[in-house]
């Protein structure tokens, strides 16, 4: 009796730590290369166009506070990057319908960053762990996931990931989420 409810116990931790294993990995797949979005003309943009930089991917919305405050900081940051093989790009969760809305927004708010549309909460959760808006993935040169910033991510946050990735920061690889919210 004892030794079935011990095999019961491992059994279960077993599986446990296969659920948090299955857990960490859709929080950070292996490897985005093969992510596809539409740009606000309606082209596919792919990530695999971004391949050998470094991305800052953003997930937006037109409907979020702290996405609006945070959006122009992420465009700030963009320009003491440029010809560092670094691309900053934000992604809205807008609803299809919602297109127009998020082109009047980047219009007015004179966004240059590119744009890109059709993500979706459930891709939002599958990439950053959660549904929360904003949510910025720092994604090295091969496509993979190296940092989560799940809510408002603070300059901090982006630089030290980014730093980190080009060589211009030592130490050991920095953390893999930070939570803002």
């Amino acid at each position: 009796m004892k030794s079935a409810s011990l095999l019961r116990k491992v059994t279960l931790g077993a599986a446990g730590v296969a659920l948090l294993l299955c857990a960490s990995h859709a929080a950070h797949p292996k490897n985005l290369r093969k992510l596809a979005l539409h740009d606000l003309d309606g082209g596919k943009a792919r990530l695999s166009d971004y391949q050998g930089r470094i991305v800052v991917l953003n997930f937006w919305a037109t409907w979020c506070g702290p996405c609006k405050e945070e959006l122009p900081r992420l465009a700030e940051m963009s320009q003491r990057y440029t010809g560092q093989q670094v691309a900053f790009i934000l992604a809205s969760i807008d609803e299809q319908k919602k297109l127009p809305a998020v082109r009047d927004y980047v219009e007015q708010q004179r966004i240059t960053l590119p744009v890109w549309v059709g993500a979706s909460v459930d891709l939002l959760e599958q990439l950053s762990g959660t549904n929360i808006v904003p949510a910025t993935l720092i994604i090295d040169q091969n496509g993979e996931i190296v940092r989560v910033v799940n809510g408002e991510a603070r300059e901090q946050d982006v630089k030290e990931a980014v730093d980190w990735l080009l060589g211009q920061s030592k130490g050991p690889k920095p953390s893999g989420r930070v939570r803002r919210y």
